[in-house]
């Protein structure tokens, strides 16, 4: 492939051509403000690298085929990256989702991950903050802490965040059904910080859709949990502006056992059904689709991983575009993070897991991913180990700095294979989604069990195929060991409930109890009319309301949603 654009028989291809409009337009742009990390990108053995390359062929069918289906890195349709210099510019976030216990020791993680070089946090949360209940809950016991930080209030959040700047680090939240509570309490976190909104940069997954048919942590029916989604779209927009208000996750979908192209589908339907409520609320397309981010996972299958990467990219800019006529380009950016894929692990021969992982960050990387979080080689076990979790950094370290691949933008463009099976998965996951808008969308499309069992299928399938042998796992069903591994295994000793019990206790004595009531009475008010919800939720959780009130005040509204059966 030739690349000079100073040879004059180059330009004869228009693709050389556009090639060069693109280097003197967007990317001068970009790098007037963002340089490239080094003046020349070079191999390890001294041969230069462009930026970018693009086939040499000049024929119509190669140029009109290029032109419409790959494009250009920060142009429509995104299918080769949404930022003009990719990592060549700036590397990913490398984002370490961590979180367990009270706040205080998920804090000292934090500073752990950060000390080592992670560019930017990921929060997990246990199971009753999830849900919306208060750590003193009766349904709380024995999971407080357990696979993530226990946040009842303010005062466990500022704990959470203690010496950490928000104004300085990005943080990503796992969080759901209570997601306006946990970016009310961040947000009040950063206040006392003296870190302006403004200012803040992150992202709540706030992704609930999936929830009902992926993973289960929901607390409100679908109605007023889209609601809720659209008040923090609107609210972000003129208050946290470069917040990112949604994940929209396919990550879940994928774990419950869906395959590549249903992780796709799935998930844009899912941004499809939130898009078009925001749209109903009044808000228009272009105020608040440059928020939107995604959550992607990983697998092994390599070459698959990185298609649909670019299938989803590709698809998302073209629906963005076409239905919801969105002009602004960020709003076609299907920006994502990537998380390696946590069902590949095995607690067989857990060391197995590093080779698992790295190759998913590789897939990850020559796929575009915006942020990573790479797995620990335990986590099929419990809960990473200090020592595990730094290898899991190290290897996205690694990757970035020793592998090559952040020197060109879109590696394996190009490959016959690749190019068929980004086609592939598109077209795939797009007849998905017709076939969700003929149900008449998302929400009824999950009321009747239509994705469910669409999972379950592809699930039972993949789980087959491994007990047959024809799907080979290294380790589970061959080459397998006699001797059991021994691992060190980490776990949230059983005190860390009894403390933040204790806590909570405290907190709650300490307020004032007529302001705490008045909140609930004005966000109960709120919540049976039509205000936008985050400003009577902020009040509230700077009084250390907790998140168990809040919800229960919500849910004497809303209702509490219970799944039908399939």
């Amino acid at each position: 492939m030739r690349n000079t654009v100073n040879d004059t028989t180059t330009l004869e291809n228009p693709v050389e051509i556009e090639k060069q409009r693109w280097e003197q337009t967007t990317v001068a742009k970009v790098n007037q403000k963002f340089p490239e990390l080094k003046a020349q990108f070079t191999t390890s053995s001294g041969l230069p690298v462009d930026r970018l390359y693009v086939p040499e062929g000049a024929d119509v069918a190669t140029v009109n085929n290029y032109l419409t289906k790959l494009g250009f890195p920060g142009e429509y349709p995104f299918t080769r990256g949404v930022q003009p210099t990719m990592y060549r510019g700036r590397l990913w976030t490398m984002r370490q989702y961590a979180g367990f216990g009270d706040a205080t020791e998920a804090n000292q993680r934090y500073k752990y991950l950060l000390a080592k070089g992670a560019t930017g946090l990921s929060v997990a949360f246990d199971l009753p903050t999830q849900i919306g209940y208060d750590s003193d809950a009766t349904i709380a016991r024995g999971e407080v802490g357990r696979v993530g930080v226990a946040i009842s209030t303010l005062s466990d959040m500022e704990r959470l965040f203690d010496g950490i700047p928000l104004d300085k680090v990005s943080t990503s939240m796992t969080i759901n059904s209570t997601a306006a509570i946990l970016l009310a309490m961040y947000i009040a976190v950063a206040e006392k910080q003296g870190v302006s909104p403004a200012a803040l940069t992150g992202t709540i997954q706030n992704d609930i859709l999936k929830e009902y048919f992926a993973r289960g942590t929901y607390r409100f029916p679908p109605k007023p949990s889209l609601r809720l989604i659209s008040d923090i779209f609107a609210y972000c927009v003129s208050h946290v502006p470069k917040w990112n208000t949604i994940s929209i996750s396919g990550y879940h979908i994928r774990e419950a056992g869906s395959t590549a192209a249903q992780e796709i589908g799935f998930t844009l339907a899912d941004a499809i059904c939130y898009i078009d409520t925001a749209l109903k609320a009044g808000l228009k397309v272009d105020e608040f689709a440059p928020q939107l981010a995604f959550f992607f996972a990983c697998h092994t299958d390599v070459l698959e991983e990185v298609a649909k990467f670019r299938a989803a990219r590709r698809l998302y800019a073209r629906i963005m575009k076409e239905r919801f006529g969105a002009q602004d380009p960020k709003s076609m950016m299907l920006r994502f993070h990537t998380q390696t894929g946590g069902v590949t692990l095995t607690a067989q021969q857990p060391d197995n897991n590093v080779v698992r992982v790295a190759l998913q960050t590789f897939a990850a990387i020559c796929g575009g991913t915006q942020s990573l979080h790479t797995n620990s080689k335990d986590e099929a076990l419990a809960l990473p180990t200090e020592e595990s979790v730094r290898l899991a950094l190290r290897t996205q370290q690694i990757v970035a700095y020793e592998s090559g691949l952040i020197n060109t933008i879109d590696p394996l463009a190009g490959s016959y294979y690749l190019e068929d099976l980004t086609d592939r998965l598109e077209a795939e996951a797009e007849n998905l989604i017709k076939t969700i808008d003929e149900m008449g969308g998302m929400v009824a499309a999950i009321e009747k069990g239509y994705p469910q069992s669409e999972i379950e299928k592809a699930a039972y399938a993949y789980g087959r195929s491994i007990a047959t042998g024809e799907r080979v796992i290294v380790g589970v069903n061959q080459f397998t060991e006699t001797e059991e591994t021994r691992f060190q295994i980490f776990s949230v000793p059983e005190e860390v409930e009894r403390r933040q019990l204790e806590s909570l206790t405290a907190t709650k004595a300490a307020r004032d109890a007529s302001q705490v009531a008045a909140a609930l009475a004005a966000l109960e008010k709120a919540a049976q009319g039509t205000d936008n919800l985050m400003p009577f939720i902020l009040d509230a959780v700077r009084l250390n309301v907790s998140i168990g009130e809040i919800c229960h005040t919500l849910e004497t509204v809303f209702g509490e949603y219970s799944e039908n059966s399939i």
